[in-house]
């Protein structure tokens, strides 16, 4: 299953993802920076901010700056990752910033549940964002 994560809810990908990773179906979802996350710019940053600055310097957590790497870890949340099924799941999924040439030419499947025009709110951040405004920090 390839999904094309442009204009999709970060959440919403996610779910879809993890259900079809513990079913044993590999994953690869393109265009990461493209997701977005619904709600206030500021108030999004700054749960993300307060999150990377928690802790010490070397014990972590260790927040992702990468949208790729950011999305995965959000998916992440949403297995039993701690699990053996877990694991296995979260090696199953595969996510990239743009498309990669071995992808070209192939259909990509889209969430409609998923879509950005189905918000009853216009009020959110991609992902991309995201990492710029957490990598200047």
């Amino acid at each position: 299953m390839i999904i094309n994560a442009e204009n999709l809810i970060a959440g919403r990908i996610g779910t879809v993802a993890a259900k079809r990773a513990l079913l044993g179906e590999e994953v690869y979802i393109v265009n990461a920076e493209k997701a977005v996350i619904s709600g206030s710019k500021k108030v999004i940053f700054e749960k993300y901010d307060k999150q990377s600055h928690r802790g010490e310097p070397f014990h972590g957590p260790f927040l992702p700056k990468t949208p790729d790497r950011l999305l995965k870890r959000m998916i992440r949340g949403m297995l039993p990752y701690k699990q053996y099924k877990g694991r296995i799941a979260f090696k199953k999924i595969k996510c990239y910033r743009g498309v990669p040439e071995e992808f070209n030419g192939k259909d990509f499947e889209s969430i409609e549940k998923a879509n950005v025009s189905k918000m009853q709110y216009f009020k959110f951040i991609s992902i991309g964002d995201l990492c710029e405004l957490l990598k200047k920090r």
